[in-house]
């Protein structure tokens, strides 16, 4: 088991969002998650990567065999979990060549590896800017500094397929992509799926997952999982909404 969830409460000043998640995801699997606004879905996210404005009051979560909720954000990252931010933000006088330079030589050291020397680094830059159609003109930029929204989704999955992680988390990946960003972005996600890997994708809407073809389907509602079953749920809430899973 990669990831288990077990009876996950969590909320901010006061307030419960999480009021018991449970939710265990295999190595090699993609699991959509998918409910509406205010649901909890973002709230799932930042928790497991470890954001300190939500509080978690109850439950456990175990990531490849270790307390998650024990880690740093940044150990959580070095253990190999991934997170692709709805709104990815800007960081004003760092290039992203040297941002994700650094990244990786960290996640190397983690686990004992010797730094990649800078033609071993710009190498393996320009494999996986291929991977989503990015110009290597883009490394020379800040990080998303000026970036289209297209442009901001293409440069996290970039940064994804260069830190290679066991399991990435997609809030809302798709939000504010035009049909052509949508299809480089979805298809830049299957060139990484690989056996030892998975994914949590969150999205609103199924259009994404005719592109990222899901295993298993999750329907949070009110902090609680309330439906799971095949891909073949998502068409269902694309047709009914969801107030027949109440």
């Amino acid at each position: 088991m990669l990831l288990e969830i077990k009876n996950l409460h969590a909320g901010i000043g006061g307030k419960a969002i999480l009021k018991g998640i449970n939710l265990s995801i295999n190595a090699g699997e993609v699991h959509a998650i998918m409910g509406p606004n205010g649901s909890g879905k973002s709230t799932l996210s930042a928790v497991l990567a470890g954001r300190d404005t939500f509080h978690v009051t109850d439950g456990e979560v175990l990531f490849n065999g270790k307390n998650l909720l024990a880690l740093p954000p940044e150990e959580r990252s070095h253990e190999g979990l991934f997170l692709g931010f709805q709104y990815p933000v800007e960081i004003p006088g760092v290039t992203n060549v040297n941002f994700m330079k650094a990244a990786v030589n960290e996640h190397r050291k983690h686990k004992n590896l010797p730094p990649l020397s800078a033609a071993e680094y710009l190498k393996l830059m320009r494999e996986k800017m291929a991977i989503v159609e990015m110009d290597t003109a883009f490394s020379a930029r800040g990080v998303n500094v000026g970036f289209s929204g297209g442009e901001k989704k293409r440069n996290e999955i970039f940064q994804l397929a260069m830190l290679e992680p066991l399991l990435a988390i997609l809030d809302e990946t798709d939000s504010g992509l035009d049909v052509d960003a949508l299809r480089i972005v979805a298809g830049g996600v299957n060139k990484l799926k690989r056996p030892d890997n998975s994914f949590i994708v969150i999205t609103h809407y199924q259009r994404l997952l005719d592109y990222i073809v899901p295993d298993v389907v999750h329907v949070l509602y009110d902090g609680r999982i309330i439906k799971t079953a095949g891909k073949e749920l998502a068409l269902e809430v694309e047709k009914r909404g969801y107030d027949w899973l109440k």
